[in-house]
């Protein structure tokens, strides 16, 4: 790891925290420049990293600066990803020519959890994880977050995949790939906005301590055969969720204004996102900000059980 260099730009906190066992959590940088809207994404992130540092853990939010790869961000840094408008979103495919054009860029799941692991982070907490989009055995349209999460040990804490997504078809790809799910006290497959998407789990756990044992026994376990990630599934409160008919009414909307406008590829989601917020009176973004603030906290907690039990191992 280094602070500076040719590789990755590494937050001194961060490193200090990497090299004296305190626990750290991975942050997505998209849906701070794609997710959320302005001025709220600034403060939401913001509000997401104190998350993190309330549960004992470091965040680690992860962006690209002028070309450099940043592992954990300065306040400024955060003001630039959230307010700018020359950010672009970043797959791991993207990121050489973001480097080579010293472009500023927001990280996807694949992208952010590719450079976590490279700081040696393998904790990661996000809101929905992309996936299998409908229409995709015509269209072809998968997430690379699932083949990076087959070939990358992150433990990816979420609220499931996004609801705009073909849920069985990505639970199916997820087994294919030999990506566990586990559900956090639930037996079914959350739904983002919603606290069940309908498809049940197969494995589920009531403690952070248990998810940690699980995740540890699976890398070691599978390796090196399988060297995958772990989804850990965290549903909003149903108390908490989005109205289930307002939410089916918007979606379906959602998707006819995408057909039309020709919105495709990685436009969609954000185009879709963007559409829930504004047809729900920002219903969509209350429950975004409340899954993603929980799934930060599940996953420190979970960071430091992995610690606590790695010498285990």
């Amino acid at each position: 790891m280094t602070v500076d260099g040719e590789g990755l730009r590494i937050h001194p906190e961060v490193i200090e925290a990497l090299e004296s066992d305190t626990p750290v959590v991975a942050l997505e940088s998209t849906i701070i420049s794609h997710g959320l809207p302005r001025p709220d994404n600034l403060r939401v992130a913001r509000e997401i990293e104190q998350t993190v540092r309330d549960a004992g853990a470091v965040p680690a939010t992860i962006a690209v600066v002028d070309g450099k790869p940043c592992v954990g961000l300065y306040d400024e840094e955060l003001r630039l990803i959230a307010e700018s408008d020359d950010v672009v979103k970043l797959g791991v495919r993207d990121l050489g020519v973001a480097a080579a054009k010293k472009l500023h860029g927001a990280t996807t799941v694949a992208a952010t959890a590719s450079l976590a692991a490279q700081a040696d982070i393998d904790v990661f907490a996000t809101g929905g994880l992309g996936g299998v989009h409908r229409h995709a055995r015509d269209t072809w349209d998968e997430s690379a977050d699932l083949t990076a999460l087959s070939r990358i040990p992150m433990a990816v804490v979420c609220a499931g995949v996004k609801s705009i997504l073909d849920v069985p078809a990505t639970l199916e790809r997820l087994e294919t790939l030999n990506v566990p799910v586990y559900g956090y006290r639930t037996t079914t497959f959350p739904g983002f906005y919603l606290a069940d998407s309908g498809h049940a789990l197969e494995w589920s756990f009531d403690f952070a301590e248990e998810v940690a044992d699980a995740i540890l026994a699976h890398w070691q376990l599978a390796w090196p055969a399988v060297s995958s990630g772990a989804l850990v599934a965290n549903p909003i409160p149903v108390e908490e969720q989005l109205d289930p008919a307002l939410h089916d009414r918007i979606l379906n909307d959602a998707l006819t204004a995408a057909e039309k406008q020709g919105v495709a590829g990685k436009d969609v989601t954000p185009f879709l996102l963007e559409y829930f917020h504004r047809e729900t009176g920002g219903e969509s973004l209350r429950a975004n900000v409340l899954l993603v603030k929980r799934n930060a906290e599940l996953a420190a907690r979970i960071a430091a059980a992995i610690i606590d039990a790695a010498p285990a191992r």
